[in-house]
């Protein structure tokens, strides 16, 4: 083996790595976000859980009790409702994770200890609010000692089954895990071998071309969103509790989210290579900061503000709530909104970065 001419090679290759702006980039850039990612962003001590008070005694000591709850920071009481309907409907809409119940004969029941005074109530279509729900129902008020026994009532998943709370959300992964990685590089390959130029020369506009490349993989993902839901269906018994048209039309729109985003990324990487590191670049942040791994309300809030502009965020509250809490896609139009805005950013940034090529 001649160490000068390997010498040499070693050298070429780190002159070409150092020109290539773009993987050095990803070089440092990756394991710098997992740090943070994993170091600042992920806390598995949940707080500051969105929560409601239906307080029906309402006397001095049960508002008493709803402040010493309140102290724990792990419910964040937004709201203070009238009767149980209005939280079933905050419920249903996502808008809470959890409601404080103080029956009206709380007092009574305090001195007889025969019933739980209390009752919490869950959104068991989170696993980890389930986790963080039972350890709330054991927490010890220092100004009650004698309080005990707090009933903990999970809807929607009163068993609590884990692919219960994992199966909606892996629909979201796979799609962003195949749409965006499909797309980015099929987009490059095409580049590559010569193609794209060849569609420039035609008179295609920057919309058609790129609308044209992108709604095949379209009818992809909907048969992803199938198999996903037939096999969660026939091996662990998941429901589809809201209207599956609803359901559809979400994954429609996270569908072509997530088309965009890669088309997006195949504008700016030059190989095939570039795309795929890219496209990984742009998972880690999703499936962490989602939801779907870790809870949200346990993050920083500059965390979660990067969270609310990632679209797997907004996919995950929509297949929760569509297919667990049977929400219509009324109660959740805010999740829609902002898919949708995320897409026309990334088909607008797009086109843009299409018609530069074109001029």
């Amino acid at each position: 083996m001649n160490l000068r001419r390997l010498g040499a090679i070693v050298l070429k290759e780190l002159r070409q790595l150092r020109r290539d702006r773009l993987t050095f980039a990803m070089i440092v850039g990756i394991p710098v976000m997992q740090l943070v990612l994993f170091g600042y962003a992920i806390n598995m001590d949940v707080r500051g859980l969105h929560a409601a008070v239906l307080d029906q005694a309402n006397t001095a000591q049960s508002r008493e009790v709803v402040a010493e709850i309140g102290a724990s920071q792990v419910l964040d009481f937004r709201y203070h409702l009238a009767n149980p309907q209005e939280l079933d409907r905050l419920l249903r809409e996502g808008r809470i994770s959890a409601a404080l119940v103080i029956p009206s004969d709380f007092e009574a029941r305090l001195q007889r200890r025969d019933r739980p005074p209390l009752q919490l109530v869950v959104d068991g279509s989170d696993q980890v609010i389930q986790a963080s729900a039972r350890q709330l129902a054991t927490y010890p008020l220092p100004g009650w000692p004698h309080l005990t026994g707090i009933q903990l009532v999970n809807f929607y998943n009163p068993e609590r089954l884990a692919p219960v709370n994992t199966v909606p959300g892996l629909i979201g992964v796979i799609l962003t895990m195949t749409m965006v990685l499909f797309t980015a590089i099929a987009l490059v390959r095409e580049r590559e071998r010569g193609n794209m130029e060849m569609l420039i020369t035609t008179p295609l506009s920057p919309w058609e071309l790129t609308l044209g490349k992108v709604l095949p993989f379209v009818g992809i993902g909907l048969v992803q969103v199938t198999v996903v839901l037939l096999v969660g269906r026939l091996l662990f018994e998941v429901p589809v509790r809201g209207s599956l048209w609803a359901l559809y039309a979400a994954a429609l729109l996270f569908i072509l989210a997530s088309l965009t985003l890669g088309v997006f990324i195949s504008t700016l990487a030059r190989s095939q290579f570039q795309a795929m590191q890219m496209a990984f670049f742009t998972f880690l942040p999703q499936i962490l900061l989602s939801g779907f791994m870790f809870p949200f309300a346990g993050m920083p809030k500059a965390a979660q503000w990067i969270a609310e502009i990632l679209p797997l965020t907004h996919f995950l509250r929509l297949t929760r709530g569509i297919m667990l809490r049977s929400a219509g896609l009324a109660d959740l139009w805010l999740e829609l909104a902002v898919l949708g805005a995320f897409t026309l950013a990334m088909l607008g940034f797009a086109v843009a970065r299409v018609h530069k090529r074109l001029d």
